[in-house]
């Protein structure tokens, strides 16, 4: 066998310089740490809980056949009093919670919550949705539905009693939780409104202190 040298295939130099394709990541590999992974320069923010509360799927028939739709509520909180929701639409099921996912950070609010557990009893109502939150000691729980429930674990809610008295809609009832929450308002908030000062509230033992002198004196007089 003869081996035709003229055939021999010659590679091209990577071009090694500044401004060359070797060393612009658009051509190549990205360029990694030392420990392997990549170095993203975008701050992410704190870690957040987020939650999924239900998926719909919509179609619409065409000329070449069905096309389908999804759309997706997602709440997001922080679990510190501050919670948002969101709802996405995409002809993909991951696109939906991605816009969904965006739109509740988007949506953010702070509430007020005391402790693990809300301040007062608040009833909401949203279109179909009747809802009713009461503050719970500790160790109680979060006493409501798959939906409240997702709402108030975002909020940081850890102790409360909820019942929802009117339609069983996943949105509608997950709006009139959040509704309700936005409601709340603290003993310092609604003093600092109306321009008056907070007294703290006498302890039990300053109250027995008062008490017993009176009871002293009325023997005395006996």
């Amino acid at each position: 066998m003869v081996e035709n040298q003229n055939t021999r295939r010659t590679h091209p130099q990577r071009d090694n310089r500044p401004g060359g394709r070797g060393n612009n990541p658009r051509f190549g590999r990205r360029p990694r740490g030392r420990d392997g992974q990549d170095n993203g320069s975008e701050d992410k923010g704190p870690e957040l809980f987020e939650k999924v509360i239900y998926i719909n799927r919509s179609s619409k028939v065409v000329k070449g056949g069905r096309r389908f739709n999804f759309s997706a509520l997602v709440v997001v909180g922080d679990r510190e009093g501050k919670v948002g929701l969101g709802f996405g639409k995409a002809t993909e099921v991951a696109s939906a919670i991605k816009k969904g996912s965006e739109n509740a950070r988007r949506e953010m609010e702070m509430v007020s919550l005391r402790n693990d557990t809300i301040p007062h009893e608040v009833h909401s109502i949203y279109d179909g949705a009747n809802i009713l939150l009461k503050p719970a000691c500790q160790g109680t729980g979060v006493i409501a539905g798959k939906v409240g429930r997702s709402v108030l674990d975002a909020a940081g809610v850890s102790n409360v009693l909820s019942k929802s008295l009117g339609s069983k809609n996943a949105a509608n009832v997950a709006k009139a939780t959040l509704q309700a929450l936005k409601q709340l308002k603290l003993k310092k908030d609604i003093y600092a409104k109306r321009g008056m000062e907070v007294r703290p509230t006498p302890s039990a033992a300053s109250v027995a202190e008062t008490v017993e002198p009176a009871v002293e004196t009325s023997t005395e007089q006996a």
